[in-house]
């Protein structure tokens, strides 16, 4: 046999292989790709739990407040309004040792009536409450430039929480990701739409008709 048919032969075979195992490899990524398309939502799911174990966030069932039938319409209204003033505009919500015991003291009633109401006027826990507006007022200074040097811990502190743990598992439940992500996107949206310096028109330019 001579050497061009033996090269000849070697060429082919190598052509071979690689035909075969590019086929193989293309009905592998074929299987994947329909894997992903049909376990998407399992993974967005699983996704989504890790990040509620990472921050330790527990799914909550909101159960029926036990004493909603010891409340009258004109009392879980007053109560609701009291509420309202003391943790949203006197923002006690900042005070991170302002306890629904603490509200119920100053609202001459128990903490049972305080969870009844929190319950029936905003559909949620006293805690869930509280830190609505906590991450409310964080996420505005997250994307405050002026509060761009500050740290998560000290963010945390300024808005009423304990803890770096119990804001970011806060911030999570409410946002779908983390205080330092949110910052990041705020920030570079702002600086997207913020023109340079030099397309600001000057003062006293143009033709006067």
């Amino acid at each position: 046999m001579s050497v061009l048919a033996i090269y000849t032969q070697e060429y082919r075979k190598k052509c071979i292989f690689f035909y075969k195992n590019t086929q193989i490899i293309l009905i592998f990524m074929n299987i994947i790709l329909y894997l992903w398309a049909k376990y998407k939502p399992i993974s967005a799911k699983f996704y989504n739990f890790a990040q509620m174990t990472k921050y330790n966030i527990r799914e909550k069932r909101e159960k029926d407040a036990a004493y909603r039938h010891l409340l009258s319409p004109a009392l879980a209204n007053d109560l609701k309004e009291r509420i309202i003033d003391i943790i949203v505009k006197q923002k006690k919500y900042k005070d991170k040792d302002y306890s629904a015991r603490q509200l119920a003291a100053d609202l001459s009633t128990n903490t049972r009536y305080i969870s009844a109401v929190v319950n029936l006027k905003f559909q949620m826990n006293y805690s869930s409450y509280v830190n609505k507006y906590r991450i409310k007022e964080a996420m505005t200074m997250l994307k405050n430039p002026r509060y761009k040097s500050y740290s998560m811990e000290e963010i945390s502190s300024m808005v009423g929480f304990s803890n770096r743990q119990s804001f970011y598992a806060a911030f999570y439940k409410i946002n779908q990701m983390s205080p330092r992500d949110y910052k990041i996107t705020e920030l570079e949206l702002l600086k997207e739409s913020t023109p340079p310096l030099g397309d600001e028109p000057v003062p006293g330019d143009g033709s006067v008709s």
